[in-house]
């Protein structure tokens, strides 16, 4: 099956979010249309899920601001989030039933391309029964998160490439306590090329989900999404 894979590069997680609604419409409108696989880095922005997750900040929202950070509300499910350079973001745009995939099946088909991704570089990340995601002993290297509107699912997944760790600990990650953040380099303990990361998370969606990507532009979707 063929999907669209539309690269953002390094974007604002506003506009990114903006265009995802936009590939989501664009989804909808005909369960024929391509599934589509976005790629983006972002610069530093903490977003909230469905549960909320101010109670897991652990400094104030005006020390946030005052380093030029902001704090968006999103739809996706579960808590607190960071997002920053260096941690490889991908939102899928799938319709779950054309994909004959059920949510927890997808969910954990995003789990294992990160899994996968990990093993390539060297790390041994694993699932913890705690919380969605993979984890490498109590740190966390890879977020998910997700929304189903009208059976297409959005939003995704979050790998640790070689982010700065920072902005991290400002936040409870996920909103639980006694854990902490890792990433591929530092696991590794090496220099890991993001680009990299990003061709082997390519090959592991392919084959997951039984895709070939065909690499699209963001003027495939805009002004055709009604």
């Amino acid at each position: 099956m063929q999907s669209y894979l539309i690269d953002l590069g390094r974007m604002d997680y506003s506009h990114a979010h903006r265009f995802q609604t936009e590939c989501v419409e664009y989804r909808l409108v005909d369960e024929m249309r391509p599934d589509i696989f976005l790629f983006a880095e972002h610069p530093p922005v903490f977003t909230l899920g469905s549960r909320g997750g101010m109670d897991s900040l652990t400094v104030s929202r005006e020390l946030i601001e005052q380093n030029g950070l902001s704090i968006v509300q999103t739809e996706r499910g579960g808590d607190i989030t960071y997002h920053g350079p260096g941690q490889l973001v991908v939102y899928p745009i799938i319709h779950l039933r054309r994909a004959k995939l059920s949510v927890a099946g997808y969910i954990d088909q995003l789990e294992e391309a990160m899994l996968a991704c990990c093993r390539d570089f060297g790390v041994a990340a694993g699932r913890d029964e705690r919380n969605r995601g993979i984890w490498v002993g109590d740190d966390k290297i890879g977020s998910v998160g997700i929304r189903i509107r009208r059976g297409v699912a959005f939003h995704g997944l979050a790998l640790n490439v070689d982010p700065s760790f920072e902005h991290f600990g400002w936040i409870r990650p996920c909103g639980l306590s006694r854990v902490g953040v890792t990433s591929i380099r530092r696991e590794a303990g090496r220099a890991i090329d993001f680009t990299d990361v990003r061709e082997r998370m390519i090959h592991h969606l392919q084959q997951l989900f039984g895709r070939v990507f065909v690499p699209a532009v963001a003027s495939v979707i805009n002004g055709v999404a009604a």
